[in-house]
């Protein structure tokens, strides 16, 4: 097991690095200019040739690339208008450009946003709780319903219940997401009740959960439903497919010839034998998740990751959006990997190596 883990893991460096090579080279080569980007209404071709030298443009792209990578780990110094600005790591003061000493308030790790005038990782050190809030809350939710929904149908094929929970799926798996969330933010959020004259819920607006746990689980309710619906249709549909073929096997007819209780026969021997499929599927729109929930957070208007994605690259800022697609791809990567692990602990015959 350990091998197998460490072998993954160095495929996973391999893997990121990969990716931010085809990130950067694909704005290297796109027909935008950042340099002509960041000029101001004010622009001359002096002041766009300026902002190439001041922003390291004018080099060569590995040295560009070799250069946003080595700063990853050890800090860099960018000289925007007005002195040096340093992007820092571990080193409590490194040198500038112009031979003073810089210490930025918080260690930074990600490289700086010319389009904002600040380092990229305390950009996404704020928007991650957001995703991460949608994602987890939005799992649980599709999970307790997909899973609820998909056993009840495959215990009562051909009857009501099970026509009734495939008839859900399908409303439920035919609407998009973003109609889905329009919906709920109309008749809920902006719509007055008649017996009341005020909306039944408010519209969501970001709070942290240390400072308001309760206003933090209020106003994610409506992003979470609008997130679940959709994949709580699949993974009910996912369910019941699993558990049909599953309880149809010998060793469930032989567990309840033993005289096993039915619960026990259900969720102990049937249920655990056809996790696999959904374990994977959950991992990878777990993952996609944490990765930016954009068509949610524009709805809603929530500064997430996926919105701070979006943002950027409609600006063409490419150190916001080379920050994003990573953490989206080791979010993804990392899920692969531990999808691969939790074969092992639900199925006793898949072994690793």
């Amino acid at each position: 097991m350990f091998g197998y883990v460490a072998r993954r893991l160095i495929g996973v460096c391999l893997m990121l690095v990969a990716l931010s090579f085809v990130t950067f080279a694909l704005f290297t080569v796109a027909p935008a200019d950042p340099a002509r980007l960041t000029c101001g209404k004010s622009c001359t071709p002096q002041i766009v040739e300026a902002n190439r030298v001041r922003l390291g443009l004018n080099q060569p792209f590995l040295v560009q690339y070799t250069r946003y990578m080595v700063g990853i780990p050890c800090g860099d110094s960018f000289p925007p208008v007005g002195g040096t600005f340093t992007c820092l790591r571990f080193n409590p003061e490194l040198q500038g450009l112009d031979g003073a000493i810089y210490c930025p308030p918080e260690p930074v790790a990600l490289g700086y946003s010319v389009r904002k005038s600040e380092c990229v990782t305390p950009l996404i050190l704020d928007a991650f709780p957001i995703t991460a809030s949608l994602a987890i809350g939005g799992v649980i939710l599709w999970m307790i319903l997909g899973l609820a929904v998909g056993i009840l149908a495959a215990l009562r094929r051909g009857r009501w219940q099970d026509r009734s929970a495939m008839g859900f799926a399908l409303i439920g798996y035919s609407f998009p997401t973003f109609f889905i969330a329009l919906l709920l933010l109309y008749f809920l959020a902006l719509t007055p009740m008649p017996w009341s004259g005020q909306p039944l819920m408010a519209v969501p607006q970001w709070t942290p959960l240390t400072e308001d746990p309760v206003g933090w689980f209020t106003n994610l309710i409506l992003p979470w439903v609008a997130i679940a619906i959709l994949s709580a249709a699949f993974y009910a549909r996912l369910t019941r497919n699993q558990m049909l073929e599953t309880l149809g096997e010998d060793y469930i007819r032989t567990a309840r010839s033993k005289g096993l209780p039915e619960r026990v026969v259900i969720y102990k021997h049937g249920l655990r034998a056809g996790l696999t499929p959904i374990v994977t599927a959950v991992g990878i729109d777990f993952a996609f998740l944490l990765g930016g929930a954009i068509i949610i957070e524009q709805v809603f208007a929530l500064p997430g990751l996926g919105k701070l994605a979006l943002d950027s690259t409609l600006q063409f800022d490419l150190s916001i959006v080379l920050a994003t697609v990573l953490l989206a791809g080791f979010f993804v990567i990392l899920a692969n990997l531990i999808v691969d692990i939790l074969y092992a602990v639900i199925d006793p015959r898949v072994t690793l190596v």
